[in-house]
């Protein structure tokens, strides 16, 4: 019995390094290699980017520092040998969900290698505009910086096809350049494919996680010229269901392009911050992106054209092979390995229901586990505690995954044979993919071959008898290959904030090689790993609780901002810090109230009252009204900014609001009428002035007419000071914002 618990707990402890080693570690890019002759190289790259970001301060969508920025990459292009041209339009774009419109005056700078007359031309896309809280050095500088370094590789290379650069401005206002390109520009009707460069942080691979659809042609391309892929294509279903949104947003829903869109995601605490610095930006990271966006360029310009037509699902190997299937034939090979796992259960059905109820119970238990002890650990420590240690919570989740796995076979599992929980595990693991293969068929390709291996060991077992087990192994250790990057991916992107969605996943892979234990364990050796397991979780989330919360790398987003209700003449400090306390320092820290909230947002923030700073709302004047067409308005509305750099027109779900748009742009608005609220944005120093047009049902329309303006008062230096050093504005800067109210 000793002896069984003994060698028990070594490979649990096996198994939680191997845990750690492949998922507890940031997602790295392949190291940068020294470039050669005709190569990508990032070094040189970052010095470009450099150059062209100058003193690193945000250029959100037109404003004097995005004109300098604007100059300064002309000049890059310019002496690459390049004759860019500079475009000037109005846009104006929605988003994926909702009922918003953005609208602003953009530039975009468009230079062509080759003959810009030509048909089926390339088209390469960042965007070089930042948002008004950092400067933007991955997002998008890795972009600007990848494309410039491309046009200097291709410069003077005869090319089947033209490249066009697109360098458009306004993306995060509302991918407004896009807007633009496509309305404005004439060589939008030329372009036959696209490679889009994005960021969403600064270090991580150049994952390409979008194409075209279908996407047979896109991967066949991708395929041929990938240089370490990082891609499958459960990553990218999934992404079509959230409401996240690129330039590729825009140009997909208009176009038949062979489309790729690449980012990198690691370390997200720095993304839309001042923590967005070239210093930041890791070098591999640009080194993967530009070889990628090379090589997908000089494919889709040189190569042969790829084949079209239909889906294909795919999974890269560790980022050295992808593996590419048509989607009819991989959900097939699901379909029969489903059926095939369904058979084998069938022929160990004694016990069947029990082992699969414990299976079960680990996956369900495991999530409600976590979900209880994220909860306890945040009344203690409020706020994203997980934010400088993200591999600390990612530990933790697997070892209480862990123990609740090894409780639930030694519980409800007990007295069952190997081979009936491995049956039973399977069956539940095929059940539980056709639930995600239905909602993402990408995820198909993750469910092929772990089963496959263990329905071979299975056939084989009938002659010989460790064959199975041998099999077994095998499949645990394919599953385990397969899903704990992609697991890692998962909680890279989507962050811990819900960390209990990881557990279940966490379990999949852990319940095989408990499984596979079962002859070490009597019950003294289940008892023993229920026992270290447990031990071992709550160390992981003591270690949770023990170590800082927020570092200088990765840091807490605290933004402060001055409010002014210009029809109340009042005054209010607002933080938005994540729901964390605030620093017992922090001045007038007893006045601060959580849950204060603005007329048009419903995030919670602390509140507290502000001295009165009277600041001028923005002024909308109606210049005009006429009939539309179908019935009801339109009310054509010029804009007094009053000093603010933001307009934002809030209109409740009450009232009817059909469209917006300024100079020939224009956002239709459909789904949501009368269930959500309508925004309407203007942004840059050219909206003051400007007109909009409102299409209005026949009813007057009760709005809040909101200006933001990117900078605190004076007053408000005190609190700026007490703001942690490990603290800074993310997504949004500190701003004073105010509002008062218009009848259109």
């Amino acid at each position: 019995m000793k002896r069984s618990g003994a060698a028990l707990l070594v490979v649990l402890m096996l198994l939680l390094a191997g845990a750690l080693a492949v998922k507890g570690q940031p997602i790295a890019p392949p190291p940068a290699e020294q470039a050669g002759p005709g190569q990508f190289d990032a070094a040189r790259a970052a010095t470009r980017l450099a150059r062209v970001l100058g003193d690193q301060r945000p250029h959100p969508v037109d404003t004097e520092a995005d004109d300098a920025v604007r100059a300064r990459l002309v000049a890059e292009l310019q002496a690459i040998g390049l004759a860019p041209r500079v475009t000037d339009d109005w846009a104006c774009g929605g988003g994926k969900a909702g009922r918003y419109a953005a609208c602003a005056r953009v530039r975009n700078v468009v230079a062509t290698i080759g003959d810009p007359a030509a048909p089926g031309q390339v088209l390469l896309a960042s965007h070089y505009d930042s948002t008004a809280a950092g400067p933007g050095a991955a997002d998008d500088g890795i972009g600007v910086a990848t494309m410039l370094e491309i046009a200097s590789l291709l410069k003077g290379r005869k090319l089947a096809h033209p490249v066009t650069l697109l360098f458009d401005e306004g993306e995060e206002a509302g991918l407004l350049g896009a807007h633009a390109f496509l309305e404005h520009d004439p060589l939008a009707g030329r372009i036959a494919s696209l490679v889009n460069f994005e960021a969403r942080g600064v270090t991580g691979p150049a994952t390409m996680f979008e194409t075209s659809r279908p996407n047979g042609a896109a991967i066949a391309a991708f395929k041929a010229a990938a240089v370490r892929p990082v891609a499958n294509s459960l990553t990218a279903d999934f992404y079509q269901l959230i409401p996240n949104s690129t330039d590729v947003t825009v140009w997909a829903a208009a176009r038949p392009w062979t489309i790729l869109n690449f980012a990198v995601i690691g370390n997200e605490s720095r993304y839309h911050s001042r923590g967005d610095r070239v210093e930041a930006l890791d070098r591999a990271s640009l080194q993967h992106m530009g070889r990628q966006g090379l090589a997908a360029a000089l494919r889709l310009a040189d190569g042969p054209a790829p084949a079209t037509g239909g889906e294909r699902i795919y999974a890269d190997v560790a980022g050295r092979v992808l593996v590419v299937l048509p989607r009819t034939l991989g959900l097939a090979a699901f379909a029969l390995l489903l059926v095939g796992t369904a058979g084998f259960a069938w022929t160990r059905r004694q016990g069947l229901a029990r082992g699969a109820g414990a299976v079960l119970a680990a996956v369900a238990g495991s999530a409600l586990l976590v979900w209880l002890l994220q909860w306890a650990v945040e009344i203690v420590r409020p706020g994203p505690f997980w934010r400088a240690h993200p591999d600390i919570l990612a530990l933790a989740v697997d070892v209480a995954t862990l123990a609740v796995a090894a409780a639930a076979l030694a519980g409800i599992g007990r007295g069952l044979t190997r081979e009936g929980l491995r049956a039973a595990f399977w069956l539940v693991f095929m059940l539980l993919n056709l639930v995600i293969v239905a909602v993402a068929p990408g995820a198909a390709i993750f469910a092929l071959l772990p089963p496959l291996l263990m329905l071979l060991g299975w056939v084989a077992g009938q002659r010989a008898r460790r064959a199975e087990t041998v099999a077994a192994v095998l499949a645990w250790a394919a599953l385990f290959a397969t899903w704990a990057p992609l697991v890692h991916l998962s909680e890279v992107l989507l962050d811990f904030g819900a960390a209990w969605l990881f557990a279940p996943f966490a379990a999949l892979l852990v319940l095989p090689a408990l499984i596979e234990l079962e002859p070490l364990a009597g019950a003294g050796g289940r008892r023993i790993a229920v026992a270290v397991a447990a031990l071992g979780a709550a160390a992981a989330w003591g270690a949770v609780l023990a170590v800082p919360a927020y570092s200088a790398d990765r840091k807490q987003n605290v933004r402060i901002d001055y409010a002014w209700d210009a029809e109340a003449q009042k005054g209010q400090w607002l933080v938005a810090n994540g729901g964390a306390p605030l620093p017992d320092d922090f001045p007038g820290a007893a006045a601060f109230r959580r849950g204060a909230r603005l007329p048009w947002s419903p995030a919670g923030r602390w509140g507290a009252p502000a001295p009165a700073l009277p600041l001028p709302a923005p002024r909308l004047d109606k210049v005009g009204e006429r009939a539309a067409p179908g019935g009801g308005r339109v009310a054509t509305l010029r804009i007094a900014m009053n000093g603010a750099e933001d307009l934002i027109v809030y209109v409740d779900a009450k009232s009817d609001v059909r469209a917006a748009g300024t100079a020939g742009s224009t956002v239709r608005f459909g789904a949501g009428a009368g269930k959500e609220p309508t925004y309407v944005r203007c942004t840059g120093r050219s909206c003051d002035g400007a007109t909009i047009d409102l299409a209005l049902g026949g009813k007057p329309v009760e709005a809040i007419v909101v200006g933001v303006r990117n900078a605190l008062p004076a007053a408000a230096a005190p609190l700026v000071r007490a703001r942690p050093a490990t603290a800074q504005p993310q997504y949004s800067p500190d701003t004073s914002v105010t509002w008062t109210k218009a009848t259109l």
